[in-house]
């Protein structure tokens, strides 16, 4: 197989911004992914720094990818998968990016949708919630009035006026609101803030604090009501089992965990061990998106908006309506190119990278 990456410069709507950085604009790779028949599968890599990853890091693991996978039967596709994590434990969205391509060339090759291909029924009446980021009250309010008719609203928190923001939200909208602290606070004023906010309309909360205190999870988690749904704590399935009783669930992302076959296994892990599921994005185009949303019939939460934050997606695939996710026709991911948009590959390349 042949690995050809391009540069996938997505520019957003908004400034988005969390509480530890902003950005105008997400620099991502997409690859396509053909194999020995001519079949190409696509797949996106969406690094983040928080996890040690950059553009240079996703180029040099599709170089290793390539050499790796030249003899490989797209077919095999957990033992790719399992071989990929262990040649590159740390590019977790290099080897989603692969992992998603791969699932996409076998859903060609069977002429079946991904979600069919993975056993599942095909996601119906699916919502994803859709992520107001950190701004002056006036702009936030802007963002909000923009989306009013999404039924549910991931609100991004982290700064002194919290619960000032929030409360004149509320004056606004009538949507279900998600608290994302994306590791913001400590752990006094993640109690504070949690039981302040329960006449609020929220769900729940999210990444309260800095990643690995169970301790203060659990200090939380005796003082306050709301759940708590973990993101930053949990990477893989492999950190799933210590977080029973610490918390109320884990948000699934396919570039922290490296793809399609690792996040089943997060999920099958979770329930087993009585948390709830959520799945979730980074800014990405449709090719992730619509990869994840392949799954959403297996999750508890949806939050898949990545494209939509951004102006210049040149693909097409799952839309929404009202918050709904449709899902595309077509097999494999079912994503198409949009053709009122510049192509990645019309627009420059890194080098083909694979071993002639």
């Amino acid at each position: 197989m042949k690995i050809s990456p391009y540069p996938l410069n997505l520019t957003l709507r908004h400034t988005f911004r969390i509480a530890r950085n902003a950005h105008d604009v997400q620099n991502n790779v997409v690859i396509v992914l053909t194999d020995t028949d001519g079949v190409s599968g696509h797949g996106e890599a969406a690094p983040t720094r928080f996890f040690g990853e950059d553009i240079p890091s996703v180029i040099k693991a599709f170089r290793l990818a390539g050499e790796f996978l030249k003899d490989f039967d797209p077919f095999q596709t957990d033992a790719i998968a399992l071989r990929l994590k262990g040649l590159f434990p740390k590019d977790a969205a290099a080897r989603a990016a692969v992992d998603m391509a791969i699932h996409d060339i076998v859903g060609k090759k069977l002429k079946i949708p991904l979600f069919k291909l993975l056993g599942l029924s095909r996601p119906e009446k699916c919502v994803t919630s859709f992520t107001i980021g950190i701004g002056t009250l006036e702009k936030m309010c802007e963002k909000v009035n923009e989306v009013k008719d999404f039924p549910i609203l991931k609100i991004k928190v982290g700064t002194k006026d919290d619960m000032e923001l929030l409360k004149e939200l509320r004056k606004i909208t009538r949507a279900v609101f998600r608290i994302d602290a994306n590791t913001g606070w400590t752990a006094d004023e993640a109690i504070k803030k949690i039981n302040a906010m329960e006449d609020l309309g929220v769900e729940f909360i999210e990444q309260p604090f800095p990643v690995g205190n169970m301790e203060a999870l659990k200090k939380v988690k005796r003082h306050t009501k709301l759940p708590i749904i973990l993101d930053e704590d949990v990477k893989d399935s492999k950190d799933i089992p210590a977080l029973a009783g610490v918390a109320d669930g884990i948000n699934l992302k396919l570039m922290k965990c490296g793809g399609i076959r690792e996040a089943l296994r997060m999920i099958h892990t979770a329930r087993a061990h009585g948390l709830k599921v959520m799945i979730g994005c980074n800014i990405e185009s449709s090719v992730s998106i619509t990869a994840a949303a392949h799954l959403t019939s297996l999750v508890d939460y949806i939050d898949l908006d990545g494209n939509l934050l951004v102006t210049n997606d040149p693909y097409l695939g799952v839309t929404v309506d009202n918050g709904r996710l449709l899902m595309p026709e077509g097999e494999g991911l079912g994503i198409v190119p949009n053709a009122a948009r510049q192509q990645p590959e019309d627009a420059g390349t890194f080098p083909v990278l694979e071993k002639r």
